[in-house]
């Protein structure tokens, strides 16, 4: 897992990435498939099961790798663009 302030290249090339929402919650999640994710409201925080945390938030950059198990407790309700691969 890993989390960066991306620059405006970046945020460009999130124009044409699909979108995706949640309410405050907690939930277990498995990714079958590395993904890249923009935030664009909210707040979470996401603990893998080898005891890593990151927190991310609105303007962040987030990428989870394949093969990651691990629980996202969003704190504020969460919106973002992401692509896989």
């Amino acid at each position: 897992m890993k989390v960066w302030k991306p620059t405006n290249d970046e945020i460009q090339s999130t124009n044409n990435w699909n979108t995706w929402g949640k309410e405050a919650s907690e939930f277990p999640w498995s990714y079958e498939e590395t993904e890249t994710c923009y935030i664009l409201e909210g707040e979470a925080y996401v603990a893998d099961n080898k005891d890593n945390k990151i927190k991310f938030g609105k303007g962040d950059m987030v990428r989870f790798f394949r093969g990651t198990d691990c629980v996202w407790t969003i704190t504020k309700d969460l919106k973002k663009r992401y692509k896989f691969g």
